[in-house]
Order: C-alpha cells, then structure tokens, then sequence
C-alpha cells in the first residue's frame, strides 16, 4: 500500500523521531512509505532513511501547509495518511475533505489536549477545537500515546472516538544501537552506580529537582548523574551543579545521536518530569536494562509502570523523594524479565497491528492492497 506518515517539524524530540521508526516500519513490512516533513530545523543533521521517501516541505507553519497537502494528495493517491500531533491532523483532514480523497486517515496526538484546545471563546486554541470538532468525522482513526490522554479527551469533547495505541520504541533499529562503543571514562572506568536521563533542557523536563535529588542521594551513597540532551536552561542547571559542587558527581553531556548505547550502560534512569504525553524515553531506557524511577507526571509514567510494578514512582516537584526512590533503584533493580514484559506493547510489530486494526484493514486486507 501507499502510506504518507506525516510530522509537521523534525526536531531533537520524541514526535518526530517517533514518526521516523514508525515510517522505517511501515516500510520494512513492504509498503511504499512517503514521510513528510513541514519543515527540518537547519541547525540539525537529518538521519539516514532506508526504503523511505523524504519530502520535506519546508513551510515555516502548519496551516501554511494545507496547499501543499492538496497537492500531494492529487498527484501521489496514498491509500492511507497517518498524522501526528493536533495541528496537523487537523490541517490533513482539511486537505483531505478539500480534495474529496479517499484516502485512510489515522491521527495520533502525543500531548495534552488541555494544553492544545481551550473554552475562551475567539482564541486560538478555541478556534482549533471548533476546527477540529468540524473535521474529526473525517478521521477513520483518531488516536492518543496513553490511556490517561484518552481520557482527557473525552472530557474535552463529545464522545471523541479516540483510543490509545502506543508508539514503537522496540525496533530492530533501536536495538542495534544497544552494542556501540562509548569512549568515556566516566563509563569505562566506572566502579559506582550509575544513573542517567535524557531530555530537552527545558523547564516542564524537572532537572533541577533531578540534580538536587542527587546532591541529597550522594550524601551518603557514591553515584554519578550523566544527563544527555541540550536546551535553554543548559547554563541554569550547571551553575546549579556548581553551587552544589556536584561537578564529580553529575555531568551534562549535551546531545547525542544515540543515548540508547547509554542506557544500556547505566544501572538506574531517571524521568523528573512536570508533565509528558507517554516518555518513550522512559520506554527505552528499560529495554536497555535500565530501572525506572520516574516522577508520578501526567500522563503516562504511571501507565508504563503499571502503578510502581515495573519501577518506581515518585510524586512530582520532590527532590527528597526522588532521591529515596534512586536510592532504592540502585539496591533493587527490577529483574530484566519484567523489563521485557513491560516493552512488549512497544514493539513494531504489536503496535502496526493495533494501528491497522483501528482501520479496520486486516493482514489479509492489506496484502491483497499490496497485490493489487
């Protein structure tokens, strides 16, 4: 089958890195995958793709995206269209009704919808909701990263008919990049626990609590903190490790193109969240080995986690506790066979199932597709 998969901005984010392994897997399943992009941040190296065809846009704004759209629709006829994130599934079920296509379309929102749509009239974020409202019968397939967010959309709108289907995180790909080779003494030369997160150095990403909670754990337990990402609170959390003269104890390592092989080097990973749609972070670095410990955010850390079953969960804003909970991490790692369990749902082959069943096209459908 033809099948777009769309993602309005590739950036260092889980979304569009999210779309690119969904793409690759549409892709080695033997469909013919286009992957559009609205735009490519140009400070960033765009990864190699393989059996995927790139079409970057470049517009600077989605809505600036809905002529481009159509066009794409009339000359390429894809069977299938999946979208990711609210603004752009709306501006794709608008291209969609514009140009009478008869292509499949399945939408996946990946944040809170409370910080996507409001009731104050004449705002933006009303203006989208009435767009959105207006369009969604349009939809063959409406989706959410987590139960949680599935919920909040049910609150939002009336009898929305969204469901929660997960993004892939196990892929062949991904597990690869397990085995790389790291120089780093930090990591080479180690002889202490080890505990490592990952994010935009954004606020809502918590680590300043994260590096608080560490400056309280080594106090009397040796560990070391590598914290892997870049953002603009980057000079605000070293000047805070300085202050707490951590220097020896956690390291900001800035972006990197593979934290997996990281992961699967440390003992204990650490989500400090305010808020997430579902952390594939989170997701990775256990099927890297690592234990858990993340803060009880909405959405998704307690559903990955399975009320504390698969790791520990720890409430938001709170230093003390975050480092009781890395602190037991370390003593009682969850055994590796859980870890498995708890990644099953995450795998490329369990959520395209779940993807076409929600379409409605079955294995035997979409063979015959291909085929035909």
């Amino acid at each position: 089958m033809k099948i777009c998969v769309m993602t309005p901005l590739f950036a260092l984010s889980g979304v569009p890195l999210a779309q690119i392994r969904f793409a690759h897997a549409l892709a080695d399943s033997g469909h013919d995958v286009d992957l559009i992009l609205g735009r490519i941040d140009p400070q960033l190296n765009f990864p190699k793709l393989e059996n995927v065809h790139l079409i970057n846009m470049d517009k600077k704004n989605v809505k600036s995206l809905l002529f481009p759209l159509m066009q794409y629709l009339r000359v390429n006829k894809p069977d299938i269209i999946f979208a990711a994130e609210d603004h752009l599934n709306v501006t794709a079920l608008l291209a969609l009704i514009l140009t009478g296509s008869k292509a499949k379309f399945s939408g996946s929102s990946r944040v809170t919808p409370f910080d996507t749509y409001s009731n104050i009239p004449f705002s933006k974020r009303w203006v989208l909701k009435q767009f959105m409202r207006a369009v969604m019968p349009r939809a063959n397939a409406l989706t959410c990263v987590s139960q949680d967010m599935v919920k909040q959309y049910r609150k939002l709108f009336n009898s929305p008919p969204h469901v929660c289907i997960y993004n892939i995180v196990d892929d062949h790909r991904s597990r690869k990049k397990l085995a790389e080779d790291i120089d780093d003494e930090w990591i080479n030369d180690r002889v202490e626990p080890l505990v490592i997160a990952a994010g935009s150095l954004a606020h809502w990403k918590g680590f300043p609590d994260l590096i608080d909670a560490m400056g309280k754990l080594t106090k009397h337990k040796k560990a070391r903190l590598i914290l892997l990402g870049d953002g603009p609170m980057r000079d605000e959390l070293q000047a805070q490790i300085n202050d707490l003269g951590l220097q020896e104890r956690v390291k900001l390592y800035g972006y990197v193109d593979n934290p997996l092989k990281y992961f699967s080097q440390a003992d204990v990973f650490a989500l400090s969240s305010y808020v997430e749609g579902l952390p594939n972070v989170l997701v990775e670095a256990m099927m890297c080995g690592c234990t858990p410990v993340s803060t009880d955010c909405p959405t998704g850390p307690r559903e990955v986690l399975q009320d504390g079953k698969y790791g520990y969960l720890v409430p938001v804003k709170n230093p003390q506790a975050l480092a009781e909970a890395i602190d037991k991490a370390i003593e009682f790692p969850v055994p590796k066979n859980l870890l498995d369990e708890v990644i099953a749902p995450f795998s490329e082959r369990a959520v395209l199932k779940k993807h076409f069943e929600a379409l409605g096209i079955s294995a035997i459908d979409q063979q015959s597709r291909q085929l035909g």
